[in-house]
């Protein structure tokens, strides 16, 4: 996918996510993120809205740690998601493409790269916001979808922060079945797994599903639409696989 579809998906999910926010209230408890309410969902994407901002507005060559989240609620802490929102759409709409600053995944670019995280980053979260507020998910088209699982499988979990790991090597298989070729190999061993885009070697256990369904539930927002073979590394998977913020 181009950056520009990226920074596009980002500013409509943002714009969902606050909607979908003000009509649940700040106060509504998040199904997806146990022990969160909207007001904790706000902060905590307004917050990484704003750190990523600053590594391409700044151009900033190393990490930094993002500031504390605000303690606003309700109108104006909507009004402060908004802004920080709009002004991270404005910056990565805006950036040269050879920008060069701090990322912390493999990317063409720094920009490709906080373009397509942020848009998974607040897709998510978005998610997130509407499992609050109650009714039909809005969907997600399959594509993105599609990238969002590659990203996930194949640079998030190649990382020694890792912790989806087994004592004995296994294999998982990831299967969107209404995408050709979008099939991935998870080589699950004491270190980090190691994926590949390809259907190769039997697999222990395989979760499958349409993309938009398969998206959302690999980042555990959502059952997996099918599990077939040893359900305990879906399960492995379910306790072990959340990307942890600080």
């Amino acid at each position: 996918m181009k950056t520009a579809a990226y920074v596009e998906i980002l500013d409509r999910e943002g714009a969902l996510l606050a909607a979908a926010a003000e009509a649940a209230g700040s106060g509504a408890e998040v199904p997806t993120c146990p022990g969160w309410r909207v007001r904790d969902l706000l902060r905590h994407t307004g917050t990484v809205h704003r750190w990523a901002t600053a590594f391409v507005a700044e151009g900033l060559t190393g990490p930094r740690p993002a500031a504390d989240p605000t303690d606003l609620d309700g109108a104006p802490l909507l009004a402060w998601f908004r802004e920080g929102h709009g002004r991270l759409v404005e910056t990565l709409a805006g950036a040269a493409p050879d920008l060069r600053c701090w990322h912390f995944l493999p990317a063409p670019s720094p920009l490709a790269f906080w373009a397509r995280r942020q848009a998974h980053e607040t897709t998510v979260h978005r998610i997130d916001a509407e499992s609050a507020r109650g009714g039909e998910p809005t969907g997600v088209g399959a594509d993105f979808a599609v990238d969002g699982i590659d990203e996930l499988l194949c640079a998030f979990h190649a990382r020694e922060k890792s912790a989806v790991r087994t004592e004995e090597p296994r294999t998982l298989r990831v299967r969107a079945t209404d995408t050709p070729d979008a099939v991935w190999t998870v080589l699950l061993s004491a270190r980090p797994p190691v994926t590949v885009r390809e259907d190769t070697a039997a697999a222990d256990c395989e979760l499958s599903g349409p993309a938009p369904l398969l998206y959302p539930a690999l980042w555990n927002r959502r059952p997996f639409p099918r599990v077939t073979g040893d359900g305990s590394l879906a399960a492995l998977w379910r306790e072990r696989s959340g990307v942890v913020w600080r």
